[in-house]
Order: structure tokens, then C-alpha cells, then sequence
């Protein structure tokens, strides 16, 4: 890892380029307003491409991104992050165990995971996992098949869960202040960043929203 790199531990604001709202030719101009904007680690989600297109994407991206001192996590593919060689990846409930990703991407890779329940965030926690995700607060096109869980376990994950807490789902401008008045400390913002008008000033403004 480059000197300069943020760790996860010191993250505040995740971004994902996700190629639901973003067009592969589009990955790059995307990757670097984000990063000009100030995201602290950004991930890169890409549900229905070949593992080669991922990590042709990926590769790109990583040139944009280690300029900013921005980990670069992969989604889902571990064999993509291990070839990339990218700081972290991140997996689903139903992916793989983060012992197998671990041996996969080796230990200079962080591992984070999707929880959806308190159980969940304890669970992964006990297995190992460097940060999680938890959510979808609400219901999101990203993934709308997800049962929103609401606000109301905020707080006490962060009681029981010693780990990075990403509240994702829905995330935007509009709920922010309810979100961290709920108890969030972190954020994972998907199409309220990707379909903004102004990239990167809509990342500034929440930012400083966050401090």
C-alpha cells in the first residue's frame, strides 16, 4: 500500500461506482470526480460483466484512484481484487466467508461485508471481517429485493459492533441529517453521488456534512 493510502479504519464517506447508473465508458471521468470530491474509499460494483471487464475496469480505475490516496474495493469477485492487487473487497451474505476471501486476496487485502440485521453485523464481526456494511436503511433501486431495515438498530450496532459500520441503502442529501441523528458515523452514498448534476460538489457538500 502507497504511503498517503487512507485506511479503512480512518473512512467516513464510501462511494461505488456502480455500473447499474454508469456506463464502462464513462468508469474513469466518474472514478475521478468522485475522488476530486474527497470520497474516502470507493468500490467498484459491477453485477452483470465478464471478470475480465471487471478487472479491466478495476485497473483503470486504481490509476485514479492510488493518485488520491483512495482504497479501491472490489465487489464479489476475489479473483479480480487478487489480480489487481486492490486494497479491499467486499462480500454479500450469501458470497463467500471471509476466511475464503481472505485466502484468496491475501492479507494486505481488507474484507468487508454486506449485513442486513444486528445478527448479521455480530456475526460478521465474530468471523472476521474488517468493516461492514449495514443496511439497506431504505428501499433502494440498487437493490430492490432487499426488505428495508430502517434506522431504529443504528445505534445499538454501533453499541455492539466494534468494527467500521457503513450505513448504505438510500442514502442521499435529503435524509442525511436524520441518518446521523439515527446514530450513523459512516455512509455509503450509490446514485445520489452517480446521477448528481455536480459529482464532486455533491460529495463536498455531504463531506462536510459528516465532520
Amino acid at each position: 500500500m502507497q504511503c498517503g493510502m487512507k485506511r479503512i479504519q480512518d473512512a467516513r464517506l464510501y462511494g461505488i461506482v456502480d455500473l447499474g447508473y454508469v456506463t464502462p465508458e464513462k468508469v474513469e471521468h466518474i472514478t475521478a470526480r468522485l475522488c476530486s470530491g474527497g470520497v474516502d474509499v470507493l468500490q467498484l460494483r459491477a453485477k452483470k460483466l465478464a471478470a475480465g471487464e471487471i478487472e479491466r475496469l478495476a485497473r483503470l480505475m486504481l490509476l485514479i484512484t492510488r493518485e488520491h490516496g483512495v482504497p479501491l474495493v472490489i465487489n464479489d469477485h476475489l479473483e479480480v481484487a487478487a489480480a489487481v492487487g486492490s486494497e479491499g473487497v467486499h462480500v454479500g451474505q450469501d458470497d463467500d466467508a471471509v476466511a475464503k476471501a481472505r485466502t484468496v486476496v491475501g492479507s494486505a487485502c481488507f474484507v468487508g461485508k454486506s449485513t442486513h440485521s444486528l445478527a448479521q453485523a455480530l456475526a460478521a464481526q465474530k468471523e472476521g471481517a474488517d468493516y461492514i456494511g449495514f443496511g439497506p436503511l431504505y428501499a433502494t433501486g440498487t437493490k430492490p429485493d432487499y426488505v428495508p431495515i430502517g434506522l431504529q438498530d443504528i445505534a445499538e450496532v454501533h453499541r455492539l459492533v466494534t468494527l467500521p459500520i457503513f450505513c448504505i441503502g438510500g442514502v442521499n442529501a435529503a435524509r442525511f441529517d436524520e441518518i446521523t441523528a439515527a446514530g450513523a458515523k459512516r455512509v455509503v452514498v450509490v446514485s445520489a453521488f452517480l446521477l448528481a448534476a455536480d459529482v464532486s460538489g455533491e460529495v463536498r457538500s455531504l463531506k462536510q456534512r459528516l465532520m
